[in-house]
Protein backbone atom coordinates (compact mmCIF):
# COMPACT_ATOMS: atom_id res chain seq x y z
CA UNK A 1 0.00 0.00 0.00
CA UNK A 2 1.49 3.53 -1.24
CA UNK A 3 2.01 6.02 1.68
CA UNK A 4 -0.15 8.48 2.46
CA UNK A 5 2.84 10.94 1.52
CA UNK A 6 3.18 9.99 -1.58
CA UNK A 7 -0.12 9.98 -3.13
CA UNK A 8 -0.60 13.56 -1.36
CA UNK A 9 1.87 14.82 -3.45
CA UNK A 10 2.72 12.85 -7.09
CA UNK A 11 -0.15 13.02 -10.31
CA UNK A 12 0.05 9.53 -11.09
CA UNK A 13 -0.38 6.89 -8.54
CA UNK A 14 -0.40 2.72 -8.63
CA UNK A 15 -2.48 0.59 -6.32
CA UNK A 16 -1.43 -3.18 -6.03
CA UNK A 17 -3.42 -4.88 -8.66
CA UNK A 18 -4.78 -7.37 -6.16
CA UNK A 19 -6.44 -4.35 -4.58
CA UNK A 20 -7.82 -3.39 -7.98
CA UNK A 21 -9.62 -6.13 -8.69
CA UNK A 22 -11.19 -6.49 -4.59
CA UNK A 23 -12.53 -3.00 -5.65
CA UNK A 24 -14.03 -3.35 -8.40
CA UNK A 25 -15.61 -6.55 -7.15
CA UNK A 26 -17.13 -4.85 -4.69
CA UNK A 27 -18.24 -1.80 -6.06
CA UNK A 28 -19.51 -3.11 -9.04
CA UNK A 29 -22.49 -5.30 -7.54
CA UNK A 30 -23.72 -2.28 -5.24
CA UNK A 31 -23.68 0.13 -8.81
CA UNK A 32 -25.58 -2.91 -10.15
CA UNK A 33 -27.90 -3.05 -7.40
CA UNK A 34 -28.31 1.14 -7.44
CA UNK A 35 -28.76 1.02 -11.59
CA UNK A 36 -31.51 -1.31 -11.69
CA UNK A 37 -32.91 -2.91 -8.64
CA UNK A 38 -33.23 0.13 -7.06
CA UNK A 39 -36.95 2.09 -6.88
CA UNK A 40 -36.60 5.45 -9.30
CA UNK A 41 -35.74 8.19 -6.72
CA UNK A 42 -39.05 10.30 -7.03
CA UNK A 43 -36.54 13.27 -5.71
CA UNK A 44 -33.84 13.20 -8.03
CA UNK A 45 -34.51 15.34 -11.19
CA UNK A 46 -34.04 12.83 -13.99
CA UNK A 47 -32.11 15.41 -16.69
CA UNK A 48 -29.62 15.05 -14.59
CA UNK A 49 -29.66 11.39 -13.04
CA UNK A 50 -25.87 10.08 -12.04
CA UNK A 51 -27.35 7.08 -14.66
CA UNK A 52 -28.10 8.74 -17.72
CA UNK A 53 -25.55 11.82 -17.80
CA UNK A 54 -22.11 11.94 -19.58
CA UNK A 55 -21.12 14.66 -18.59
CA UNK A 56 -18.17 15.13 -15.82
CA UNK A 57 -16.13 18.13 -14.54
CA UNK A 58 -12.59 18.84 -14.47
CA UNK A 59 -10.70 19.63 -11.98
CA UNK A 60 -7.16 20.67 -10.90
CA UNK A 61 -5.70 20.32 -7.60
CA UNK A 62 -2.45 22.91 -6.82
CA UNK A 63 0.39 21.42 -4.89
CA UNK A 64 -0.20 22.85 -1.88
CA UNK A 65 2.33 22.14 1.22
CA UNK A 66 1.31 18.80 2.82
CA UNK A 67 0.86 20.60 5.98
CA UNK A 68 -2.03 22.29 5.14
CA UNK A 69 -4.14 19.34 4.60
CA UNK A 70 -2.62 15.71 5.17
CA UNK A 71 0.01 17.28 7.81
CA UNK A 72 -2.84 19.00 9.92
CA UNK A 73 -4.09 15.20 10.65
CA UNK A 74 -0.61 14.22 11.59
CA UNK A 75 -0.34 17.16 13.58
CA UNK A 76 -3.84 16.41 15.14
CA UNK A 77 -3.22 12.64 15.66
CA UNK A 78 0.38 13.60 17.50
CA UNK A 79 -1.09 15.41 19.86
CA UNK A 80 -1.30 13.76 24.02
CA UNK A 81 -4.90 14.39 24.14
CA UNK A 82 -7.84 16.85 23.31
CA UNK A 83 -9.52 18.10 26.50
CA UNK A 84 -12.76 19.32 24.92
CA UNK A 85 -15.84 17.24 25.42
CA UNK A 86 -16.37 14.70 22.45
CA UNK A 87 -12.79 14.01 22.36
CA UNK A 88 -13.02 10.75 23.91
CA UNK A 89 -12.63 8.32 21.47
CA UNK A 90 -9.51 10.26 19.69
CA UNK A 91 -7.68 9.98 23.11
CA UNK A 92 -8.12 6.39 22.81
CA UNK A 93 -7.39 6.01 19.38
CA UNK A 94 -4.38 7.70 20.06
CA UNK A 95 -3.07 5.45 22.60
CA UNK A 96 -4.91 2.25 20.79
CA UNK A 97 -3.99 2.40 16.86
CA UNK A 98 -2.01 5.51 15.89
CA UNK A 99 1.16 4.77 17.62
CA UNK A 100 1.25 1.77 16.46
CA UNK A 101 0.53 2.63 12.85
CA UNK A 102 2.86 4.10 10.29
CA UNK A 103 0.74 6.83 9.73
CA UNK A 104 -0.17 6.37 6.61
CA UNK A 105 -3.73 6.80 5.93
CA UNK A 106 -4.56 8.82 8.82
CA UNK A 107 -8.69 8.76 9.77
CA UNK A 108 -10.32 12.28 9.90
CA UNK A 109 -11.27 13.05 14.00
CA UNK A 110 -13.79 11.36 15.57
CA UNK A 111 -15.08 14.19 17.88
CA UNK A 112 -18.48 15.52 16.51
CA UNK A 113 -17.26 19.27 16.80
CA UNK A 114 -14.83 18.40 13.87
CA UNK A 115 -16.35 15.45 12.24
CA UNK A 116 -19.60 17.04 11.47
CA UNK A 117 -17.37 19.10 8.71
CA UNK A 118 -15.24 16.72 7.06
CA UNK A 119 -16.12 17.11 3.76
CA UNK A 120 -12.92 18.41 3.16
CA UNK A 121 -10.84 15.41 3.83
CA UNK A 122 -13.59 12.94 1.50
CA UNK A 123 -13.58 15.11 -1.41
CA UNK A 124 -9.98 15.65 -1.18
CA UNK A 125 -9.36 11.47 -0.73
CA UNK A 126 -11.33 11.57 -3.59
CA UNK A 127 -9.32 13.61 -5.76
CA UNK A 128 -6.44 11.57 -5.09
CA UNK A 129 -7.78 8.48 -5.87
CA UNK A 130 -6.07 6.64 -9.01
CA UNK A 131 -8.50 7.21 -12.42
CA UNK A 132 -8.66 4.03 -12.95
CA UNK A 133 -10.05 3.50 -9.42
CA UNK A 134 -13.01 6.18 -9.79
CA UNK A 135 -15.99 3.89 -10.93
CA UNK A 136 -18.71 6.29 -11.53
CA UNK A 137 -17.38 9.23 -10.64
CA UNK A 138 -18.57 12.66 -12.04
CA UNK A 139 -14.91 14.46 -11.43
CA UNK A 140 -11.87 14.31 -13.80
CA UNK A 141 -8.84 15.07 -12.55
CA UNK A 142 -6.47 17.22 -14.97
CA UNK A 143 -2.90 17.86 -14.01
CA UNK A 144 -3.06 21.94 -15.84
CA UNK A 145 -4.97 24.44 -14.60
CA UNK A 146 -5.30 25.33 -18.15
CA UNK A 147 -7.22 22.05 -18.97
CA UNK A 148 -9.32 22.65 -16.01
CA UNK A 149 -13.61 23.72 -14.82
CA UNK A 150 -12.63 24.31 -12.10
CA UNK A 151 -9.39 24.03 -9.51
CA UNK A 152 -9.97 22.79 -6.12
CA UNK A 153 -7.73 24.43 -3.33
CA UNK A 154 -6.77 20.98 -0.74
CA UNK A 155 -6.56 23.10 2.78
CA UNK A 156 -8.39 21.45 5.00
CA UNK A 157 -9.60 24.87 7.06
CA UNK A 158 -12.01 23.37 9.44
CA UNK A 159 -8.89 21.01 11.03
CA UNK A 160 -6.95 24.00 10.78
CA UNK A 161 -9.29 26.50 12.68
CA UNK A 162 -10.33 23.54 15.27
CA UNK A 163 -6.09 22.85 15.76
CA UNK A 164 -6.07 26.34 16.82
CA UNK A 165 -8.93 26.32 19.29
CA UNK A 166 -7.39 23.36 20.75
CA UNK A 167 -3.87 24.36 21.39
CA UNK A 168 -4.53 28.28 22.07
CA UNK A 169 -8.58 29.64 21.77
CA UNK A 170 -7.30 32.64 23.10
CA UNK A 171 -5.59 33.82 20.02
CA UNK A 172 -8.14 32.56 17.61
CA UNK A 173 -9.86 36.10 16.41
CA UNK A 174 -6.25 37.44 16.53
CA UNK A 175 -3.73 38.01 13.98
CA UNK A 176 -0.78 37.48 16.03
CA UNK A 177 0.32 34.38 17.68
CA UNK A 178 -2.72 32.61 15.24
CA UNK A 179 -1.31 29.54 13.38
CA UNK A 180 -4.17 29.22 12.02
CA UNK A 181 -4.15 33.03 10.24
CA UNK A 182 -0.65 31.91 9.41
CA UNK A 183 -2.13 28.77 7.16
CA UNK A 184 -4.49 30.95 5.97
CA UNK A 185 -2.30 33.53 4.59
CA UNK A 186 -0.20 30.82 3.50
CA UNK A 187 -3.01 29.03 0.96
CA UNK A 188 -4.09 32.91 -0.37
CA UNK A 189 -0.06 33.93 -1.06
CA UNK A 190 0.22 30.81 -2.77
CA UNK A 191 -2.71 31.07 -4.86
CA UNK A 192 -2.03 34.73 -5.29
CA UNK A 193 1.24 34.24 -7.65
CA UNK A 194 -0.76 31.81 -9.30
CA UNK A 195 -1.66 32.63 -13.10
CA UNK A 196 -4.83 30.73 -12.66
CA UNK A 197 -5.53 32.92 -10.08
CA UNK A 198 -4.77 36.05 -11.62
CA UNK A 199 -6.78 35.01 -14.41
CA UNK A 200 -10.36 34.39 -12.69
CA UNK A 201 -9.53 36.51 -9.42
CA UNK A 202 -10.46 33.35 -7.81
CA UNK A 203 -13.49 32.96 -9.46
CA UNK A 204 -13.38 29.43 -10.42
CA UNK A 205 -11.56 28.13 -7.28
CA UNK A 206 -13.38 25.72 -5.02
CA UNK A 207 -12.70 26.27 -1.39
CA UNK A 208 -14.32 23.93 1.55
CA UNK A 209 -15.78 26.62 4.45
CA UNK A 210 -18.08 23.97 5.85
CA UNK A 211 -17.04 25.01 9.44
CA UNK A 212 -18.68 28.86 10.04
CA UNK A 213 -15.33 29.73 11.81
CA UNK A 214 -12.79 28.38 8.73
CA UNK A 215 -11.23 30.80 7.32
CA UNK A 216 -12.57 33.48 9.36
CA UNK A 217 -9.62 36.15 8.87
CA UNK A 218 -9.63 35.76 4.55
CA UNK A 219 -13.27 35.51 3.85
CA UNK A 220 -13.45 38.62 2.04
CA UNK A 221 -10.15 37.77 0.09
CA UNK A 222 -12.29 34.18 -0.93
CA UNK A 223 -15.44 35.33 -1.42
CA UNK A 224 -15.02 35.36 -5.59
CA UNK A 225 -14.49 32.01 -4.93
CA UNK A 226 -16.93 29.46 -5.16
CA UNK A 227 -17.09 28.02 -1.86
CA UNK A 228 -18.48 24.84 -0.40
CA UNK A 229 -20.52 25.63 2.78
CA UNK A 230 -22.42 24.09 4.95
CA UNK A 231 -25.01 27.17 5.21
CA UNK A 232 -24.89 30.66 4.99
CA UNK A 233 -25.49 31.52 9.01
CA UNK A 234 -21.49 32.15 9.22
CA UNK A 235 -21.56 35.14 6.97
CA UNK A 236 -24.42 36.99 8.15
CA UNK A 237 -22.37 39.70 10.18
CA UNK A 238 -19.52 40.27 7.67
CA UNK A 239 -22.53 40.61 5.02
CA UNK A 240 -24.54 43.18 6.63
CA UNK A 241 -21.22 45.22 7.08
CA UNK A 242 -19.88 44.99 3.40
CA UNK A 243 -23.59 45.66 2.26
CA UNK A 244 -24.41 48.94 4.17
CA UNK A 245 -27.28 47.49 4.77
CA UNK A 246 -29.06 47.53 7.95
CA UNK A 247 -30.90 44.88 8.00
CA UNK A 248 -28.07 41.97 9.27
CA UNK A 249 -30.73 38.86 8.21
CA UNK A 250 -29.67 39.43 4.44
CA UNK A 251 -27.23 37.45 2.59
CA UNK A 252 -25.93 39.31 -0.08
CA UNK A 253 -23.94 38.63 -3.37
CA UNK A 254 -21.06 40.85 -2.10
CA UNK A 255 -19.87 37.50 -0.48
CA UNK A 256 -21.63 34.45 -0.84
CA UNK A 257 -24.55 33.52 -3.24
CA UNK A 258 -27.04 30.49 -4.36
CA UNK A 259 -25.59 31.82 -7.70
CA UNK A 260 -22.15 30.93 -7.24
CA UNK A 261 -21.61 29.03 -3.99
CA UNK A 262 -23.45 25.37 -2.88
CA UNK A 263 -24.48 24.02 0.23
CA UNK A 264 -23.40 20.50 1.06
CA UNK A 265 -24.36 17.98 3.93
CA UNK A 266 -22.84 17.89 7.44
CA UNK A 267 -21.34 14.95 7.47
CA UNK A 268 -24.03 12.41 9.85
CA UNK A 269 -22.52 11.64 12.90
CA UNK A 270 -25.34 8.41 13.39
CA UNK A 271 -25.25 5.24 11.80
CA UNK A 272 -27.90 4.54 8.62
CA UNK A 273 -30.88 3.04 9.64
CA UNK A 274 -32.11 0.99 6.67
CA UNK A 275 -35.60 0.60 5.81
CA UNK A 276 -35.86 -3.39 6.23
CA UNK A 277 -34.67 -2.29 10.26
CA UNK A 278 -37.52 0.16 10.70
CA UNK A 279 -39.75 -0.41 14.27
CA UNK A 280 -42.98 0.82 15.94
CA UNK A 281 -41.91 4.76 16.71
CA UNK A 282 -43.76 5.73 20.19
CA UNK A 283 -42.41 8.99 20.46
CA UNK A 284 -44.41 12.15 18.36
CA UNK A 285 -41.32 13.88 18.21
CA UNK A 286 -38.21 14.54 18.92
CA UNK A 287 -35.21 16.47 19.77
CA UNK A 288 -31.62 16.32 21.72
CA UNK A 289 -28.97 19.15 22.04
CA UNK A 290 -28.35 22.39 24.06
CA UNK A 291 -31.17 24.18 24.71
CA UNK A 292 -29.25 27.85 24.80
CA UNK A 293 -28.08 29.11 21.18
CA UNK A 294 -27.20 32.81 19.75
CA UNK A 295 -28.73 34.84 17.19
CA UNK A 296 -31.46 32.52 15.30
CA UNK A 297 -31.26 30.06 17.87
CA UNK A 298 -33.50 32.04 20.58
CA UNK A 299 -36.36 30.61 18.65
CA UNK A 300 -34.96 26.94 19.77
CA UNK A 301 -35.27 28.40 23.74
CA UNK A 302 -39.06 29.53 22.94
CA UNK A 303 -39.62 26.10 21.28
CA UNK A 304 -38.44 23.91 24.45
CA UNK A 305 -40.77 26.18 26.68
CA UNK A 306 -43.81 25.15 24.24
CA UNK A 307 -43.21 21.35 23.89
CA UNK A 308 -41.29 20.47 26.96
CA UNK A 309 -44.14 18.85 28.97
CA UNK A 310 -46.47 17.74 25.31
CA UNK A 311 -47.22 14.28 25.50
CA UNK A 312 -45.16 12.08 23.82
CA UNK A 313 -42.52 14.58 22.59
CA UNK A 314 -39.01 14.02 24.08
CA UNK A 315 -36.45 17.25 24.68
CA UNK A 316 -33.40 16.12 25.66
CA UNK A 317 -30.87 18.72 26.89
CA UNK A 318 -27.15 16.60 25.79
CA UNK A 319 -24.14 16.58 23.26
CA UNK A 320 -23.24 13.45 20.60
CA UNK A 321 -20.35 12.52 22.92
CA UNK A 322 -20.55 8.56 23.44
CA UNK A 323 -22.91 8.30 25.95
CA UNK A 324 -24.91 11.33 23.94
CA UNK A 325 -24.49 9.41 20.41
CA UNK A 326 -26.41 6.10 22.07
CA UNK A 327 -29.00 8.37 23.52
CA UNK A 328 -29.85 10.10 19.99
CA UNK A 329 -29.42 6.86 18.13
CA UNK A 330 -32.15 5.31 20.59
CA UNK A 331 -34.02 8.61 20.16
CA UNK A 332 -34.18 9.33 16.45
CA UNK A 333 -35.38 5.60 15.43
CA UNK A 334 -38.14 5.49 18.57
CA UNK A 335 -39.41 8.46 17.02
CA UNK A 336 -42.07 9.96 14.29
CA UNK A 337 -40.58 13.11 13.74
CA UNK A 338 -37.61 15.28 15.03
CA UNK A 339 -37.33 18.63 15.48
CA UNK A 340 -34.52 21.21 13.40
CA UNK A 341 -34.78 24.27 14.89
CA UNK A 342 -32.09 26.65 14.04
CA UNK A 343 -29.27 26.90 16.30
CA UNK A 344 -26.15 29.14 16.10
CA UNK A 345 -26.63 29.25 12.36
CA UNK A 346 -30.04 27.68 10.40
CA UNK A 347 -29.17 24.35 10.02
CA UNK A 348 -26.82 21.30 11.90
CA UNK A 349 -25.72 17.94 11.18
CA UNK A 350 -28.78 16.92 13.74
CA UNK A 351 -30.86 17.17 9.79
CA UNK A 352 -28.62 14.62 8.32
CA UNK A 353 -28.92 12.43 11.29
CA UNK A 354 -32.56 12.09 11.49
CA UNK A 355 -32.25 11.86 7.74
CA UNK A 356 -30.26 8.35 8.51
CA UNK A 357 -32.69 7.42 11.59
CA UNK A 358 -35.65 7.61 9.03
CA UNK A 359 -36.87 10.31 11.63
CA UNK A 360 -39.08 12.55 9.48
CA UNK A 361 -37.40 15.91 10.17
CA UNK A 362 -39.89 18.89 10.97
CA UNK A 363 -37.51 22.30 9.61
CA UNK A 364 -38.41 25.23 11.88
CA UNK A 365 -36.39 28.17 10.18
CA UNK A 366 -37.32 31.11 7.48
CA UNK A 367 -34.32 31.26 6.34
CA UNK A 368 -32.55 27.82 5.41
CA UNK A 369 -31.04 26.40 2.49
CA UNK A 370 -30.73 22.83 2.14
CA UNK A 371 -27.94 20.89 0.05
CA UNK A 372 -28.81 19.73 -3.82
CA UNK A 373 -31.98 21.88 -3.92
CA UNK A 374 -33.44 21.23 -7.42
CA UNK A 375 -31.78 17.81 -7.29
CA UNK A 376 -33.52 16.37 -4.17
CA UNK A 377 -37.32 17.45 -3.32
CA UNK A 378 -37.56 17.80 0.34
CA UNK A 379 -41.19 18.46 0.78
CA UNK A 380 -41.14 14.29 -0.04
CA UNK A 381 -39.97 13.39 3.15
CA UNK A 382 -39.67 16.81 5.98
CA UNK A 383 -41.94 18.79 7.16
CA UNK A 384 -41.42 22.45 6.75
CA UNK A 385 -43.18 25.30 9.64
CA UNK A 386 -42.57 29.11 9.81
CA UNK A 387 -41.42 30.52 12.58
CA UNK A 388 -43.92 32.19 13.27
CA UNK A 389 -46.74 29.19 13.25
CA UNK A 390 -44.49 26.77 15.38
CA UNK A 391 -44.26 29.43 18.54
CA UNK A 392 -48.24 29.34 18.81
CA UNK A 393 -49.21 27.28 21.49
CA UNK A 394 -50.13 23.37 21.07
CA UNK A 395 -50.03 24.12 16.62
CA UNK A 396 -46.95 22.21 16.08
CA UNK A 397 -47.86 18.76 18.36
CA UNK A 398 -51.56 19.36 16.51
CA UNK A 399 -49.97 19.39 13.05
CA UNK A 400 -47.75 16.44 13.68
CA UNK A 401 -50.71 14.20 15.31
CA UNK A 402 -53.00 14.70 11.84
CA UNK A 403 -50.85 13.02 9.30
CA UNK A 404 -51.74 9.89 8.87
CA UNK A 405 -49.28 6.25 8.62
CA UNK A 406 -49.63 6.19 5.50
CA UNK A 407 -48.28 9.69 4.44
CA UNK A 408 -45.92 8.90 7.23
CA UNK A 409 -44.72 5.47 6.36
CA UNK A 410 -44.58 7.28 2.54
CA UNK A 411 -41.79 10.02 4.00
CA UNK A 412 -39.76 7.50 5.30
CA UNK A 413 -39.40 5.62 2.30
CA UNK A 414 -38.33 8.50 0.10
CA UNK A 415 -36.35 9.55 3.08
CA UNK A 416 -34.89 5.61 2.38
CA UNK A 417 -34.00 6.39 -1.10
CA UNK A 418 -32.12 9.77 -0.39
CA UNK A 419 -30.04 8.91 2.68
CA UNK A 420 -27.09 7.69 0.63
CA UNK A 421 -26.96 11.29 -0.97
CA UNK A 422 -25.75 12.58 2.10
CA UNK A 423 -23.41 10.15 2.73
CA UNK A 424 -19.34 11.27 2.73
CA UNK A 425 -17.30 8.04 3.73
CA UNK A 426 -16.20 5.21 1.20
CA UNK A 427 -15.02 3.16 3.65
CA UNK A 428 -11.29 3.26 2.18
CA UNK A 429 -8.19 4.11 4.33
CA UNK A 430 -7.84 8.05 4.24
CA UNK A 431 -11.19 8.20 1.86
CA UNK A 432 -9.14 7.41 -0.99
CA UNK A 433 -10.93 4.49 -3.10
CA UNK A 434 -13.84 4.19 -5.48
CA UNK A 435 -16.92 6.27 -3.96
CA UNK A 436 -20.05 5.75 -4.40
CA UNK A 437 -21.90 6.67 -7.57
CA UNK A 438 -25.16 8.46 -5.85
CA UNK A 439 -22.88 9.75 -2.85
CA UNK A 440 -22.46 13.33 -1.59
CA UNK A 441 -19.45 14.02 -3.20
CA UNK A 442 -20.69 13.21 -6.86
CA UNK A 443 -23.77 15.10 -5.81
CA UNK A 444 -21.50 18.24 -4.76
CA UNK A 445 -19.75 18.31 -7.48
CA UNK A 446 -22.86 18.06 -10.10
CA UNK A 447 -24.08 21.16 -8.26
CA UNK A 448 -20.59 22.71 -9.12
CA UNK A 449 -21.00 22.13 -12.60
CA UNK A 450 -24.35 23.65 -12.38
CA UNK A 451 -22.68 27.00 -11.24
CA UNK A 452 -20.07 26.57 -14.43
CA UNK A 453 -22.06 28.85 -17.02
CA UNK A 454 -22.37 31.94 -14.45
CA UNK A 455 -18.96 31.56 -13.22
CA UNK A 456 -17.71 31.86 -16.40
CA UNK A 457 -19.81 34.78 -17.59
CA UNK A 458 -18.19 36.68 -14.03
CA UNK A 459 -14.63 35.89 -15.08
CA UNK A 460 -15.33 37.33 -18.97
CA UNK A 461 -17.47 40.17 -17.95
CA UNK A 462 -14.65 41.30 -14.90
CA UNK A 463 -11.68 41.33 -18.16
CA UNK A 464 -14.07 43.47 -20.11
CA UNK A 465 -14.05 46.44 -17.38
CA UNK A 466 -11.92 49.24 -18.05
CA UNK A 467 -8.76 49.72 -15.44
CA UNK A 468 -10.23 51.02 -12.17
CA UNK A 469 -13.12 49.80 -13.16
CA UNK A 470 -15.40 47.17 -10.80
CA UNK A 471 -18.14 44.98 -11.33
CA UNK A 472 -21.34 46.31 -9.64
CA UNK A 473 -22.63 44.23 -7.07
CA UNK A 474 -26.02 44.36 -7.58
CA UNK A 475 -27.70 41.15 -7.20
CA UNK A 476 -28.57 39.97 -3.59
CA UNK A 477 -29.74 36.22 -3.89
CA UNK A 478 -31.82 34.54 -1.12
Amino acid sequence: MIPLKNIATCSSCSIPSLFISLSILCILPISLFFFRSSPTPLSLNPQISLQTSPNFIKVYVPNLPRSLNYGLLENYWDLDSDSRIGSEVDNQIRKTHIGKSSKNFLPYPENPIIKQYSAEYWILGDLMTPEKLKLGSFVKRVFTAEEADVIFVPFFATLSAEMQLIVNKGVFRKKEGNEDYQRQRMVLDFLNQTEAWKRSGGRDHVFVITDPVAMWHVKAEVAPAILLVVDFGGWYKLDSKASNESSSDMIHHTQVSLLKDVIVPYTHLLPRLPLSENQKREILLYFKGAKHRHRGGIVREKLWDLLINEPRVVMEEGFPNATGKEQSIKGMRTSEFCLHPAGDTPTSCRLFDAIQSLCIPVIVSDNIELPFEGMVDYSKFAVFVSVSIALQPSWLVNHLRSYSYEKKDRFRRNMAVVQPIFEYENGHPGGIGPISPNGAINFIWRKVHQKLPMIKEAIIREKRKPPGVSVPLRCHCT
